[in-house]
């Protein structure tokens, strides 16, 4: 088996591929609503258009963010030890969540519950005790597989970890070969959907975790093997083309007319999971395979960004719910609403980012940054 990736290279695909992906959530929760998919704050009008856009490209972000995290902890690992890694991750992950849950997501469940509450500070004590994650999941989720990535970057590195290994290795020197492994994928959300259909966002939801630490899991699997990694961009063109018959494979069904009368409902919704995984695998591979070949330099306007758009996910929801609550009770049509309110929400969230956040070291810390050099925070 080759040696793993040299730990010195910055891998400038994922920083890439972060920072576009976090602004791809950031779009997706602007739209939301829009998309008369009842969201927390919704418009009287909606656009089905972008409903159906909308629900092809959920099948690729989180999971995408997923493999990019499970990279990211094993490159970590592998200069650090455990306990250091686990220290780390309770200050840039535990903290900005309890943070998170006490000061940024009660004000969003207030207005999702405007009529219900007297005033906002009335209303602020039962919600920050709630310790409701919202869309802050996602940070609750990272927080179990980095604890989960230690045993499994000594299962790498392990006999039978090598062998899986050198299975993965063999197998991704075939262009279809990583694709293959949407049947294992597939089998899983299949399985895990049709014992728990639930589809709440707790970590204790295993057809969510399970389905998403598969992404984690491959990331770190990936990124071990220098030769798997290079094959993501030698069969990136095989990929896109695997995106390509998915896609219309997944609005054939999405469009299909009604099947009630030929398949009962558990096999309308496994062959939904199905070509829905079929979208993630194929994009994942497709996405990482472009990034590594044409994203290989990260400028310095870039070094900063994926740095602060950690903060800009853990604020992002809130300020467009607030926003939202106001910007829908316009007499206006939805594209306008939909550019005001992305462009106010994407503003206000930068300008906390930059002004109030990157250049005080305490709320840096509470919102899971490292401590800045005097020249770091006044660039």
């Amino acid at each position: 088996m080759d040696k793993a990736l040299p730990q010195s290279r910055r891998y400038c695909e994922l920083d890439w591929l972060r920072v576009i992906l976090i602004f791809a959530v950031f779009l997706h929760h602007v739209f939301m609503p829009f998309n008369g998919d009842d969201w927390h704050v919704m418009n009287s009008e909606s656009s089905k258009v972008l409903d159906d856009i909308m629900v092809y490209f959920e099948q690729l972000r989180l999971q995408t963010l997923f493999f990019i995290a499970g990279a990211g902890s094993l490159l970590l690992l592998q200069k650090m030890s455990a306990k250091s890694f686990m220290i780390s991750k309770f200050h840039r992950l535990f903290i900005p969540l309890l943070v998170g849950m006490i000061l940024i997501v009660p004000p969003q469940n207030y207005i999702e519950n405007i009529a219900d509450y007297d005033s906002f500070l009335s209303a602020y004590g039962q919600l920050m005790l709630s310790f409701d994650t919202n869309h802050l999941w996602f940070i609750e989720f990272l927080l179990v597989f980095m604890l989960l990535a230690i045993p499994f970057k000594h299962f790498l590195a392990s006999n039978i970890g090598k062998r899986w290994l050198n299975w993965l290795e063999r197998l991704s020197q075939f262009k279809w070969g990583l694709l293959a492994l949407v049947i294992v994928l597939a089998l899983i959300r299949g399985w895990a959907k049709y014992l728990m259909p639930d589809d709440s966002h707790h970590i204790e939801n295993l057809s969510l975790s399970v389905f998403y630490v598969f992404f984690f899991f491959a990331g770190m699997s990936f990124i071990y093997s220098a030769r798997v990694w290079q094959t993501l961009a030698l069969h990136r063109r095989t990929y896109l083309i695997s995106l390509l018959i998915s896609t219309l494979l997944f609005y054939a069904y999405y469009y299909s007319p009604d099947l009630s009368a030929y398949l009962s409902l558990t096999a309308r919704w496994q062959i939904w999971w199905w070509v829905c995984c079929l979208v993630s695998w194929s994009g994942l591979l497709t996405m990482v395979g472009f990034a590594s070949a044409y994203l290989n330099k990260t400028p310095i306007w870039l070094k900063q960004t994926n740095e602060l758009i950690y903060p800009f996910y853990i604020l992002h929801q809130t300020v467009i719910v607030m926003l939202a609550f106001y910007i829908v009770q316009w007499q206006v049509g939805i594209m306008v609403k939909s550019l005001s309110l992305l462009i106010s929400a994407f503003i206000i969230c930068t300008a906390l980012c930059y002004w109030v956040i990157k250049p005080f070291n305490l709320i840096r810390y509470l919102f899971g940054l490292k401590k800045g050099t005097r020249e770091h925070q006044n660039t």
